[in-house]
């Protein structure tokens, strides 16, 4: 009898044991298959937004062909509150767009005219010496830094590995831990460029370069209606404030002249900000297409 209950004990341990180790594994299954199903689903929902990023881009590159082809006879365009018609490049500043072609509707779509940016492989120098002192303090900045900046400035973008007055050459940057060569050249190849001048890493420090400057194009100036917020803080005479009411004119109105930035811009700054500024686009841009935050699923709706 005491062999008859001690195998009906084993029997139990071993089923008990049996059905610890089957729950374990059906447990696992089941989050195994969980997260494969789940992974599943972020894949098909992350290529569903792909898809509608890449619709949404080809859209946004309709809407430049459109725009830059003749308008349509008795088109309807946007006018002020005094009838004023608006010019539609305009809209190219970065503001969330409505295009001519729908796109899925939690995809956001802006587009930024590089008119809007400075241009640096265009800048004249005195210009660079007024953007050098404003970002070292505008008034209360040290004549002797900015100097040896624009000195490194001029060295980089002179034609030749002749050092100016405090300046960097060849010599300078070919010494350093992983040694360069200056660009001798006033094309620069790309906006990060700058950043290998020396002391330029330092100014533009916490500055969106790429939001800033353009290297594309032929223009010298800045068109307030597509300036961006990074580009406007870097232009003398403007400060937070008037950074501010400018964004908020042209979102009501366009700026056409110097008269209308006058009154915006109180004349002392407008002074400072004059040479930097003009009423040109140009035939560059840059085009961002993302899906809102929070992201819900894209959905087949269209604006």
């Amino acid at each position: 009898m005491a062999s008859i209950r001690k195998q009906k004990g084993s029997v139990i341990i071993i089923v008990l044991w049996t059905s610890v180790l089957l729950t374990v594994l059906i447990t696992a299954m089941a989050s195994a298959v969980r997260l494969s199903a789940i992974t599943v689903s972020n894949n098909q929902d992350a290529s569903i937004g792909r898809l509608a990023i890449q619709s949404a881009m080809n859209h946004a590159e309709m809407e430049l062909l459109l725009e830059r082809m003749p308008r349509p006879i008795g088109e309807q365009l946007e006018e002020t509150e005094e009838g004023e018609i608006r010019t539609p490049a305009f809209r190219f500043n970065g503001q969330k767009l409505t295009l001519n072609y729908p796109k899925a509707s939690n995809v956001i779509v802006r587009i930024y005219d590089h008119a809007g940016k400075i241009n640096i492989n265009r800048i004249p120098r005195r210009n660079m010496q007024l953007l050098i002192e404003k970002r070292l303090g505008g008034q209360d900045a040290d004549p002797e830094k900015v100097q040896d900046l624009l000195s490194a400035w001029t060295d980089w973008t002179d034609l030749n590995d002749l050092e100016g007055l405090n300046g960097a050459e060849r010599d300078y940057y070919e010494n350093l831990g992983n040694g360069y060569l200056p660009r001798n050249n006033p094309e620069l190849d790309t906006i990060e460029e700058i950043l290998h001048i020396r002391g330029f890493s330092e100014l533009f420090e916490g500055v969106n370069l790429q939001a800033a400057f353009t290297i594309y194009g032929t223009t010298r100036t800045v068109n307030l209606n597509l300036a961006t917020r990074e580009a406007m803080e870097l232009l003398p005479g403007l400060d937070d404030e008037l950074i501010e009411n400018i964004i908020a004119y042209r979102q009501i109105e366009d700026i056409n002249n110097r008269a209308e930035i006058a009154e915006i811009v109180p004349f002392e700054q407008l002074q400072e900000l004059s040479p930097w500024v003009g009423n040109a686009t140009s035939s560059f841009y840059s085009i961002y297409a993302y899906l809102s935050i929070p992201s819900p699923q894209v959905e087949n709706n269209t604006d």
